[in-house]
């Protein structure tokens, strides 16, 4: 079982839902977060005079899902196309793979693969 976090643009999050959907994964959950990566910041106009200001941390969406490896390459591929902009952009987002050591659900008390 692998955990799978991916970081990206929230107006990217209903394209990326669709891919996990599309890929089987049938259970994730989001939040919205604020950081920073390569991007580094953006900058921003505020007020009237339209003075500009760098914001050193941006807006992001974090989604995590655990699936099974066999789900792996297909979960990246729709994942990967669904987040990148047209031409691909610093700051479309990252995926992080992780290994998973075991999943309980707690309704029924059942374990590994059959849990997810």
């Amino acid at each position: 079982m692998l955990k799978i976090e991916i970081i990206v643009r929230p107006e990217r999050i209903s394209q990326v839902a669709s891919a996990l959907d599309s890929a089987g994964c049938t259970g994730y959950n989001y939040v919205n977060v604020t950081g920073r990566g390569r991007q580094g910041g953006v900058e921003v106009v505020t007020g009237r005079g339209g003075q500009t200001t760098t914001r050193s941390v941006v807006p992001k969406t974090l989604i995590t899902t655990v699936i099974s490896e066999d789900s792996l390459d297909r979960v990246i591929e729709g994942v990967t196309e669904a987040a990148r902009t047209p031409g691909g952009n610093i700051g479309d987002g990252k995926i992080f793979v992780s290994e998973v050591k075991d999943v309980v659900r707690i309704s029924s008390g059942e374990r590994g693969d059959v849990a997810i």
